[in-house]
């Protein structure tokens, strides 16, 4: 058996992530390079992917000749990360259809597909480790966050499919739930002070978190350390999903 500190060694092993122009992503890209993997950076936002990873892509997850043409001469893969979604923050009876449709393209059906086309590239790895985005919004809701939640909550459940029928060819799924997260996909809580704040104090530990306090969670994932874990999900959310947060009888 390697040593521990081994485990979380990724060299060696190619890495994809997909939705790495920014937030979550970009940080992920970066950190799988800082623990050693060759890291390929795809986003539909070509521009701002210059310096992140080895190789930097075009990949619009909604669009299965893009994820075709993006893996058409990947060899093997041992890591896939797939990070991009969009939220319409309104309430159900003011969402349009397009926007519903968008979010669970972009969602649901962008991370179904990219696992799909890069199946042949996962296999031939012999041994890899796909790592899909939800979010604490698959088992908590507010006001406003209905189609995202509801698209979060099936990425946990795509995510324990894929696990079972994947097994037999050494790939394990996962998934990371992140908490609130200080990235442009926040931007809209964050330009409401009373919003920001009280998503802070929902959490155990009164912050938001920063994107590459999400990475560890990640590279946990992407590494052999967690080489018998398939089919479940990291909340990385500050102990949002644990408390009740709403009141402190001993105050």
């Amino acid at each position: 058996m390697a040593g521990l500190r081994e485990l979380f060694d990724l060299k060696g092993k190619k890495a994809l992530v997909i939705g790495a122009a920014s937030g979550i992503g970009r940080a992920t890209a970066i950190g799988l390079k800082e623990f050693g993997a060759y890291v390929i950076a795809a986003d539909i936002k070509t521009a701002a992917l210059e310096g992140i990873g080895d190789e930097q892509r075009f990949c619009d997850v909604t669009d299965v000749g893009s994820l075709r043409k993006l893996y058409n001469d990947i060899d093997r893969l041992h890591v896939l990360v797939v990070t991009p979604a969009v939220n319409f923050r309104k309430r159900i009876e003011d969402y349009t259809y397009e926007e519903f449709k968008k979010v669970i393209e972009v969602n649901l059906f962008g991370p179904f597909a990219a696992v799909k086309e890069g199946l042949e590239a996962l296999k031939r790895a012999g041994r890899s480790s796909v790592i899909l985005f939800s979010s604490v919004r698959a088992v908590t809701v507010e006001p406003g966050q209905g189609p995202y939640a509801a698209s979060k909550a099936g990425v946990v459940q795509l995510v324990k499919a894929m696990a079972a029928e994947l097994a037999p060819y050494g790939i394990r799924v996962n998934a990371v739930a992140p908490g609130i997260v200080d990235t442009p996909f926040t931007d809209q809580i964050k330009r409401r002070p009373e919003w920001a704040q009280a998503y802070a104090e929902k959490t155990a530990l009164k912050r938001w978190a920063t994107p590459e306090e999400v990475v560890g969670a990640v590279i946990y994932l992407a590494s052999d350390a967690s080489s018998y874990v398939t089919g479940t999900v990291i909340f990385v959310d500050g102990g949002w999903t644990a408390i009740d947060g709403r009141f402190d009888p001993f105050k």
